[in-house]
C-alpha cells in the first residue's frame, strides 16, 4: 500500500510524517520539505505501506512548483493507495477547501484534524463526527507534537474510502462555509499573550523592536554557544588528542615530503598549526568540525526554535519589501542570517529558492558582503580599539555593497524569481523533542554535505602551493593590492590565507603596523574578495562551476572597486 500525506502547508504534516514512520525528517516548513517530498515505512496491522510526505498545496489547481509537484503525485497514484488529507482544526475552513478537492477526485481519504489541543485554547468546538458523516470518510483528531489521536489515525486507515459527496467547483467556498457552520462552534475568548505577540510581529511599528531584539539576543546566544563549543571543546579535542597523533604520524612520514604536506600540511616550528599547517587530516578536519561545526550547532539550535515557534515568517514578511528590490523574496533574509553564523550553512540554506536566479543572487552577495561570526569577531578585535566610527564604516559598507549588488542583480539578470507565499502561523511554544531531532538531522546532514568539499578544497590549496601556482598568483597581484588598495605587499599573504580562513588572515595583518585606513580597507576587502575555501567548494555544488565563475568575477571585481573607493576616500 502507499499513503499519501497531503494537506496545506504549516498543518503540520512533516511532524505527523515523523509520528507515523519513526523516520529521520525536519519536522518544519523549511528548505526541502515544500520543495522536495519524503518517503518512509510505516505498520499498518501485519502489513507494511509506504508513506510519502507531498509538498504542502492549498488547490489542486497549482500556483507554484510544490503545488505542481503535489499534484503530479496524486495523479500518479493506483488502486488501492490513500491519502491521510492533514487537516489545521484551528483553520477549518481553509483547510477544508482542499478536501473538497480530493474528495471530487474520488479517492480513499482519511482526515486527520491536527492541532486539536488547541482548539480547546481558542474556544472552538468541533463535531468530529458530524463532520465524518456530513464528508462520508474518517475524520479522526489528532496532535502530532505529542501523538495524541496517532494510533487511532493508523487504525482508521483500513477504512478509508472514497466520498459520494458532490459540489460544484463555483459552489466548493459556499460548501467549505456550509460545512463549518454545521460542525464547528466558536465560543468568545480573550486573546492568549502570545496571540498578543504574534499580531505585534507583524506591524512595522512594533515590528520592526520586535526583530531588533530578537535578533540581537540570536546572535548574542549563537556567538556565547558559537565560541564556548570552539573554546571549551573543539580547540581542546585537536591540540591536546588530536595533534599529538598527527605529530607521531608526521613522523613516521618524515616530518616533510610531498605526501607528508598533504596529509599533515607543513610544520609550523616543529608543531602542527590548525589554521595554517593545510594538512587534509589537520586544518582539513579543523576547519569542518573545531572551526565551523560548533557555529552551525549553535546556528541550527537559534534557527529551528524561532522555525518552530513560528517567528521567521513574520520575519519575512517584516523584510520582504526590501528583498523584493533585491530580486528576493522575503524569506530569503534566513541564508543571510545563517551566512551571519557561518556562510556555508547560508549557502546550503539556498535551496530554499525555486531559479537558478534567485540561487545565484543569494549566494553571491552572502559570499561578498555577509562576513561570519569567525571573521566578524577578529575585525572587532582588530578594529575596535580604534574607535567604533571605524568599525561602523566596515559594516556600513558591506550592507551598502549587499544592497547595491542585490539592485544592480535584479536589474541586469534575465530570469524570473517566482514569489513564494508564505503562511504565517501561530506562535508555539516548541516541542523540545522534534526540536532537537530536527537539530540532529540538521547536523548530520551538514557533516555529510560540507566535509568531504572541505577535504577536497584543502587538497586542491595543497597542490596549489606545491606547483607554485599560488604563490606566483601573489606576486602576480601585487602591484594591484599596493597600488589600487594601498596595502603593503606583505598583506598579500594573508589575502591568499584568507581563501582557508577568513579569521586567521585578519589576525595575520597584526603584525604588519598597519594604519587605521589600512586596517579598514583590509578588513573589507578581506570579507568581500572570496568566499573561504569550505564556502567555495559548498557553492560549487550548489551553484555549478559555470555560475561560480561568474560569481567569482563578481567578487573580485566589486572587492577591486570598493577597495579603490575606500583607499581614495578615506
Amino acid at each position: 500500500m502507499k499513503i499519501l500525506l497531503m494537506g496545506n502547508p504549516n498543518v503540520g504534516k512533516s511532524v505527523v510524517f515523523n509520528r507515523l514512520t519513526g523516520a529521520n525528517v525536519i519536522a518544519s516548513n523549511y528548505a526541502g520539505t515544500t520543495v522536495e517530498f519524503t518517503k518512509g515505512k510505516m505498520r499498518i496491522g501485519a502489513e507494511r505501506a509506504e508513506l510519502i510526505d507531498v509538498p504542502g498545496t492549498y488547490t489542486l489547481q497549482p500556483t507554484c512548483k510544490a503545488e505542481e509537484i503535489a499534484v503530479e503525485m496524486l495523479k500518479e497514484r493506483t488502486d488501492g493507495d490513500v491519502i491521510i488529507n492533514v487537516v489545521e482544526s484551528t483553520n477549518l475552513e481553509r483547510s477544508l477547501n482542499l478536501t473538497l478537492q480530493l474528495l471530487k477526485c474520488k479517492v480513499s481519504v482519511v482526515v486527520a484534524l491536527n492541532f486539536w489541543d488547541e482548539t480547546k485554547h481558542k474556544g472552538i468546538s468541533i463535531d468530529d463526527k458530524k463532520l465524518e458523516e456530513i464528508l462520508g470518510v474518517p475524520c479522526v483528531p489528532i496532535c502530532a507534537v505529542t501523538g495524541e489521536g496517532v494510533k487511532r489515525l493508523v487504525e482508521r486507515v483500513k477504512d478509508a474510502k472514497s466520498s459520494a459527496y458532490e459540489y460544484k467547483d463555483k459552489e466548493r467556498w459556499h460548501e467549505v462555509g456550509n460545512i463549518v457552520d454545521k460542525v464547528q462552534n466558536v465560543a468568545h475568548r480573550h486573546h492568549t499573550w502570545l496571540e498578543k505577540l504574534a499580531d505585534a510581529s507583524v506591524k512595522p511599528l512594533t515590528g520592526i523592536p520586535i526583530a531588533v531584539v530578537v535578533m540581537f539576543l540570536a546572535f548574542k546566544i549563537i556567538g556565547f554557544i558559537g565560541e564556548g563549543l570552539i573554546g571549551y571543546v573543539g580547540e581542546p579535542i585537536f591540540e591536546n588528542l588530536w595533534a599529538p597523533l598527527m605529530l607521531k604520524l608526521s613522523s613516521i612520514m618524515g616530518s616533510e615530503g610531498f605526501v607528508h604536506d598533504l596529509v599533515i600540511g607543513q610544520l609550523i616550528d616543529g608543531e602542527i598549526d590548525f589554521g595554517q599547517s593545510f594538512g587534509l587530516l589537520t586544518t582539513g578536519l579543523f576547519v569542518p568540525l573545531g572551526a565551523v561545526l560548533p557555529y552551525v550547532f549553535a546556528f541550527y539550535l537559534v534557527l529551528s526554535f524561532l522555525e518552530d515557534l513560528g517567528y521567521l515568517p513574520r520575519l519575512a514578511v517584516m523584510v520582504d519589501t526590501i528583498m523584493h528590490r533585491l530580486g528576493l523574496h522575503g524569506f530569503a533574509i534566513v541564508p543571510m542570517m545563517l551566512g551571519l553564523g557561518c556562510n556555508v550553512p547560508g549557502a546550503l540554506a539556498t535551496r530554499i529558492f525555486e531559479t537558478r536566479r534567485e540561487r545565484f543572487i543569494s549566494a553571491t552577495i552572502l559570499s561578498i558582503a555577509v562576513p561570519c561570526a569567525a571573521l566578524q569577531a577578529m575585525i572587532v578585535g582588530l578594529i575596535g580599539e580604534h574607535g567604533l566610527r571605524y568599525l561602523a564604516v566596515v559594516y556600513g559598507t558591506l550592507f551598502v555593497v549587499w544592497i547595491l549588488l542585490g539592485v544592480i542583480f535584479n536589474r541586469f539578470l534575465k530570469g524570473e524569481s517566482p514569489e513564494i507565499f508564505l503562511e504565517v502561523p501561530p506562535y508555539r511554544i516548541p516541542y523540545m523533542r522534534s526540536l532537537g531531532k530536527k537539530l540532529w538531522i540538521r547536523i548530520r546532514w551538514f557533516l555529510k554535505e560540507a566535509i568531504p568539499f572541505v577535504l577536497l578544497g584543502v587538497l586542491v590549496v595543497n597542490l596549489l602551493y606545491t606547483f607554485g601556482v599560488i604563490q606566483f598568483v601573489g606576486k602576480f597581484t601585487a602591484p594591484v593590492v599596493t597600488r589600487v588598495l594601498g596595502l603593503p605587499q606583505e598583506a598579500v599573504g594573508a589575502l591568499i590565507v584568507g581563501f582557508l580562513r577568513k579569521d586567521v588572515a585578519v589576525g595575520m595583518l597584526i603584525p604588519l603596523g598597519l594604519t587605521i585606513k589600512q586596517l579598514v580597507v583590509a578588513s573589507v576587502v578581506l570579507a568581500m574578495y572570496f568566499p573561504c575555501v569550505a564556502t567555495f567548494t559548498t557553492l560549487v555544488r550548489e551553484l555549478g562551476f559555470a555560475d561560480m565563475f561568474k560569481s567569482a568575477i563578481v567578487m573580485i571585481v566589486s572587492t577591486l572597486v570598493v577597495g579603490g573607493l575606500l583607499n581614495l576616500i578615506l
